[in-house]
């Protein structure tokens, strides 16, 4: 008996049996040779197996073939490994159908991974536009960090230079106390002096009134004997002079070149001579007015600031913005060595902004009148070739009104002047002696820069008005910044004014004023 059983996957999977034909002399037929279609893997192992499992039982069949008497439980015996043989078919294929089922997944497998790339690489993508973001955002964040370190590095220069100027400060305080100690003695020595001339002059006031008298009774006497009348007895001229006052060395005081008088701050004026009108202390005559005219050289200057006129332009800050600039350009044309900065100015805030600021290349503070509104109300920081600096007293200016500031240096000894409508109220030396403010910067008003042309900072801007700004390169001598304040007239050999402030930006406004009261 041939079997032929068709597994999946292409094989042949052939079995014979015998039935003998007589008694013992019965034998089996060889298996003949199985072709086997190729495969690969684990279905070629299991096709081989099939083929050997119907060769092993056809060879036990074959030995246990006897009598016929044994046929009949050998066809039973025969049925039940067929029987077993069809069980091993369907476990061995469902184990290949397991195993297409797996080879199945291993697409499924690839196309994911396929989905997995295309996700990577969009992964990938937003990682590198995240990293563009973080570069930049690393890069404004590492410049404001420099831009902070430099203020940081400026903020602790200046605390230095301030702990310097603070001990000059103290040692001069001390000096100025022993000075005033030696002026003390001098004062209570004038005022003994002050108290006699005072008695001196009570008796010079009792005489001029008595010759006053004496003239009112010889007007009335030529009121009734006529116009160009002479009283009997009298001449045209004056009734005789008082006696001449004692000497002051006759009356115990010192003399006009004592040196105490001159410790005390100013000298005595000589009495009056014999004959002459008797004067106040001013050195105005009594009972008569100086000449007004445009040719008198005694004209009277202006009492307040704002009767000042004829300052030229005005240039008004009206807020704190850092667009509210004016450039003054062409800038220094050389190195100074001394500088003089004059201006009226009239501040609109509660605290004094920066006026002036000149910055290099090499160092944006080489000049600057810097204010901000952390510093003390009123202070304004004089800073040469930064870190170097001194703290200006500017505190009248917060009253809103017009003042005049004249700002002097000179690189010899290092000597500075501070002087607010015409008054002296703050000197100093060895600041920045020797030293020498560059050409070829940029120089700015209203605004501090960090940066040539930039780097503003509202904090720092000036609010208010200025007028008639001048600077020049020498130092000036006080009498001539009385001119300027009094409205005289503008000394000579100014290198930069107003007019030379071409690039005005933001809110700020030039005007053009007859007098500052009339200014905004």
């Amino acid at each position: 008996m041939l079997c032929t059983k068709v597994v999946e996957g292409g094989s042949s999977l052939p079995w014979h049996s015998s039935r003998a034909v007589g008694g013992e002399g019965a034998h089996s037929r060889r298996p003949r040779p199985v072709r086997v279609l190729g495969m690969g893997g684990p279905r070629t192992t299991l096709s081989v197996f099939l083929i050997f499992v119907p060769v092993y039982l056809h060879g036990v069949l074959s030995r246990e073939a006897g009598p016929a008497a044994q046929r009949k439980p050998f066809f039973e015996r025969l049925r039940r490994l067929e029987e077993q043989f069809r069980r091993l078919q369907e476990v061995t294929l469902t184990h290949l159908r397991g195993l297409a089922s797996n080879y199945n997944l291993s697409y499924d497998i690839d196309t994911r991974f396929q989905s997995l790339a295309l996700e990577t690489q969009a992964v990938a993508l937003a990682v590198n536009r995240s990293q563009a973001a973080v570069q930049g955002d690393l890069s404004r964040l590492k410049n404001w960090m420099q831009k902070s370190q430099r203020r940081s590095r400026k903020l602790d220069s200046r605390l230095l230079a301030l702990d310097s100027v603070l001990s000059d400060r103290d040692r001069q305080l001390a000096q100025a106390g022993k000075e005033r100690e030696a002026q003390g003695d001098g004062l209570a020595s004038l005022g003994l002096a002050l108290r006699a001339l005072q008695d001196t002059v009570a008796g010079l006031t009792h005489l001029v009134q008595s010759q006053g008298a004496r003239l009112a009774a010889l007007e009335g006497r030529l009121q009734v004997a006529g116009p160009g009348a002479v009283a009997p007895g009298l001449t045209p001229a004056l009734a005789p002079p008082p006696p001449p006052p004692l000497p002051l060395p006759q009356l115990g005081l010192p003399s006009l070149g004592s040196p105490k008088l001159q410790r005390g701050g100013q000298a005595l004026r000589a009495p009056p001579e014999p004959g002459d009108p008797p004067q106040d202390f001013a050195g105005r005559l009594q009972g008569t007015r100086e000449p007004q005219g445009p040719g008198s050289q005694r004209t009277r200057p202006p009492e307040r600031p704002g009767e000042t006129c004829n300052v030229g332009p005005v240039l008004v800050f009206p807020n704190a913005s850092t667009q509210n600039v004016a450039f003054l350009s062409p800038g220094f044309p050389a190195g100074l060595r001394a500088l003089s900065v004059c201006s009226w100015v009239r501040v609109a805030s509660g605290h004094l902004g920066t006026l002036l600021s000149y910055a290099t290349e090499e160092n944006d503070n080489k000049l600057v009148l810097h204010g901000r509104d952390s510093l003390v109300p009123g202070s304004v920081h004089f800073v040469i070739g930064d870190p170097a600096f001194r703290e200006l007293p500017l505190q009248p200016l917060l009253d809103g009104r017009w003042h005049h500031v004249c700002v002097i240096w000179t690189s010899t000894l290092g000597r500075y002047r501070l002087h607010v409508d015409r008054r002296l109220v703050a000197t100093g030396s060895r600041f920045r002696e020797g030293y020498e403010i560059p050409p070829g910067g940029s120089l700015v008003l209203g605004q501090e820069q960090d940066s040539v042309g930039g780097g503003f900072d509202s904090s720092e801007a000036f609010v208010g008005s200025v007028a008639g700004l001048a600077i020049w390169d020498r130092a000036l001598v006080p009498g001539e910044v009385a001119s300027l304040a009094t409205g005289r007239g503008l000394p000579p050999g100014a290198i930069l004014t107003l007019d030379d402030a071409h690039r005005v930006g933001g809110f700020v406004q030039r005007v053009n004023c007859s007098c500052l009261a009339l200014c905004p």
